[in-house]
């Protein structure tokens, strides 16, 4: 059994165990989840506005998920529990060539990578962008696919603070799958300043979109 594989799996255990939870604790709701390719390396680009964001879309996603998670949340018993899901460290105030190669990796094996790409929690309104998205979309050759969390922040009726309210619904939107390069499989820093700026543009409008449907 190669690492590759171990991760795979591990990240099919993930997502059967974050359709438990998710589902026993609140309503998600999946919008456009029939537009996520069912093969091929894929990347989602997530919204990041609270810490259920990574588990409800690994949860209710349709392909298992590698998340690119920051070293900072693998302490103790979770270190292992997130490693053997198929999540990977990275550390985000270097450049981590161990979690960059094991990203490529899950590209190159056909699988799903999960990026926040506004780099931490914040608004979740993609108006900060880094450009590690497009580095891996262009170098991976895998198409984006815009996910918008929404109503995981909502305050009302909460028995745990850090948590949303139990059985609230939090909606979950797939989009159209695009790619961010510009087809010459250029990668220099203009190249991927480039990219980052389609990116940001397309994932904006997804955002605006996903408000629209679901009234959030």
């Amino acid at each position: 059994m190669t690492a590759a594989s171990a991760s795979e799996r591990g990240a099919d255990v993930g997502r059967r165990i974050g359709v438990g939870l998710m589902y026993g604790l609140w309503r998600p709701r999946v919008l456009g989840a029939w537009k996520v390719p069912a093969t091929g390396p894929l990347i989602f680009a997530v919204n990041h506005s609270h810490n259920i964001d990574g588990p409800m879309v690994m949860g209710v996603a349709p392909r298992p998920v590698h998340f690119l998670i920051k070293k900072e949340a693998f302490v103790g018993p979770l270190n292992p529990f997130l490693t053997g899901i198929g999540q990977l460290k990275v550390d985000r105030h270097a450049a981590d060539r161990t979690a960059i190669s094991q990203a490529l990796g899950v590209l190159s094996d056909g699988g799903v990578l999960g990026i926040f790409p506004e780099g931490t929690r914040g608004e979740g309104d993609f108006a900060a962008l880094r450009a590690g998205l497009a580095y891996f979309a262009v170098r991976g050759g895998a198409p984006i696919v815009p996910v918008a969390v929404l109503g995981s922040t909502d305050r009302r009726g909460r028995l745990v603070k850090a948590l949303p309210p139990l059985r609230h619904r939090v909606d979950v939107v797939f989009g159209e799958a695009f790619d961010a390069g510009d087809g010459s499989g250029r990668r220099t820093r203009k190249a991927l300043d480039e990219a980052t700026e389609r990116i940001q543009k397309q994932l904006t409008a997804h955002l605006e979109n996903a408000r629209r449907l679901t009234g959030r």
